[in-house]
């Protein structure tokens, strides 16, 4: 078995509630932080399509953007 085989094993949310608390902390760490990826992964599309679904902005110039730029910059700048 390589490593991109899958194996499916049913298995129910409390059983995997308790094999997660079963595991080190590192190890919950890890599966904490594929949890976030797997939400963030959605809420990035969702901002995606939402984006995507508006009309197009056709009355920015390049130097209202630049304008913008530089107003942020002085902005961390200062912090």
């Amino acid at each position: 078995m390589t490593a991109t085989d899958m194996v499916s094993i049913p298995i129910t949310l409390e059983q995997l509630i308790t094999a997660v608390q079963q595991l080190q902390p590192e190890e919950r760490v890890q599966v904490a932080r594929a949890l976030i990826k797997v939400g963030l992964r959605s809420d990035l599309t969702a901002l995606i399509q939402e984006l995507y679904a508006q009309p197009p902005v056709d009355d920015i110039t390049d130097d209202d953007i630049m304008a913008e730029i530089k107003a942020v910059r002085q902005q961390s700048q200062q912090a």
